[in-house]
């Protein structure tokens, strides 16, 4: 797994986590990006019911039809996500990171070192949190993800 998240094209962003219920910077994002639906989740073994199995599952390479937003309010972990040629590239996120996975995008979730991280979830609308494994490469939501990446290329970006 690399770690150059620069070659991903997927911006993370920092905020104000110690002080999120009341962020401006937030409430703009979400506004702009119509965020318009939120909870959080704290991904620890004495927080979340069926921790193993739910480690497991974040970690099996799939992806999601919608954008997958996430905001660490406080711990740390990684995502994974495949760049143009298919290579993994490890993303760190900590305490004030924000990103935004695309629809379409192959990836997984884990946890670091120290087994903890409690994180902001945002989606356009109701959440919808079906998990297509990989190969997905049939939905519509992929096809266009690969577009955009054959885009970027011939565009040199």
């Amino acid at each position: 797994v690399s770690s150059n998240e620069s070659s991903t094209r997927l911006p993370v962003q920092r905020l104000d986590a110690d002080n999120y219920e009341t962020d401006p910077c937030l409430k703009e994002i979400r506004r702009a990006e119509n965020y318009s639906w939120m909870d959080i989740v704290t991904i620890h073994k004495d927080k979340l019911p069926n921790y193993e199995e739910k480690i497991k599952t974040f970690y099996e390479e799939h992806l999601h039809l919608d954008d997958e937003i996430r905001y660490v309010l406080d711990g740390s972990g990684y995502f994974d996500v495949r760049d143009k040629d298919d290579k993994w590239i490890r993303i760190s996120m900590e305490k004030g990171d924000m990103i935004t996975l695309p629809a379409g995008i192959y990836h997984r979730f884990t946890l670091d070192e120290n087994n903890y991280v409690k994180a902001m979830r945002l989606f356009v609308g109701e959440p919808v949190w079906t998990a297509y494994n990989r190969p997905a490469d049939d939905f519509p939501a992929r096809k266009q993800y690969m577009k955009f990446l054959a885009e970027e290329a011939h565009n040199g970006v």
